[in-house]
């Protein structure tokens, strides 16, 4: 919940960055408020900057006051959605059957459909990580999904704004679970799906991130607020890449 109509400026900046100095090895994406989206794709036309929006109900349309559905996304310009970022599920409750739910809505929209998974502090602690990731991934991915129309973001609950980062170790540990989910699910295509990983992810840290085995990229929290941070992390992935 950040970004009025001049933090617009900041998507200017990084346009210019990307111009003057293109990472031809990444992939980028924004994904601001509801609010600026259309705004935003008016402004991006003709760049390498694709568009996203942070949540979706699972409804086509009907009386949900307040809500914004998938093909509202698409509608104002977007390319994907996040659904089932770790501060949707714990302010708003939302379970994984849910989440399901809102991915499959975005695919009936045609948009990728980004599905967050992770761990709380008390769960990492209690060594039950993998146990909640699978079950989130069991219970949050629908079933018809491909590399095409699917990305998994991975983001520890307890790093996300707080500084504090898993060691090198425990990012692989989860990816290389979470590769085996996919690949047990889909099969030989399993391995196409993107891996992002998410939390306190900036400049300073993001080469180590990213050089982790199946990680394919980063979802970045604050440090995307502001174009310099941002476009870092961008060219850390394509010193990595």
């Amino acid at each position: 919940m950040n970004g009025l109509e001049t933090s617009l400026a900041e998507l200017t900046a990084l346009g210019k960055k990307l111009k003057d100095e293109p990472i031809d090895e990444a992939d980028i994406m924004i994904c601001p408020p509801s609010t600026l989206i259309a705004r935003a794709h008016d402004m991006l036309a003709g760049t390498a900057i694709a568009l996203g929006g942070q949540d979706c109900h699972a409804a086509e349309s009907g009386a949900h006051t307040g809500d914004i559905s998938a093909e509202m996304l698409a509608d104002a310009g977007a390319d994907a959605v996040i659904v089932g970022h770790s501060e949707r599920r714990a302010d708003h409750g939302e379970t994984d059957a849910l989440i399901a739910e809102k991915a499959a809505a975005a695919h009936r929209a045609g948009l990728v459909a980004i599905i967050c998974v992770g761990e709380t502090e008390q769960e990492r602690r209690d060594g039950i990580t993998l146990a909640i990731i699978g079950k989130q991934l069991e219970g949050s991915l629908p079933d018809d999904i491909d590399a095409e129309d699917t990305v998994i973001a991975y983001e520890p609950v307890w790093a996300i704004g707080t500084g504090l980062t898993p060691t090198p170790e425990d990012v692989a540990e989860v990816h290389r679970f979470i590769r085996g989910h996919l690949t047990e699910k889909l099969g030989e295509s399993g391995e196409s799906v993107r891996i992002l990983y998410g939390g306190s992810v900036k400049p300073s840290n993001a080469a180590e991130l990213l050089a982790v085995p199946d990680v394919n990229g980063a979802l970045v929290g604050g440090a995307s607020l502001k174009a310099d941070d941002f476009y870092g992390i961008l060219a850390t992935y394509g010193k990595n890449s």
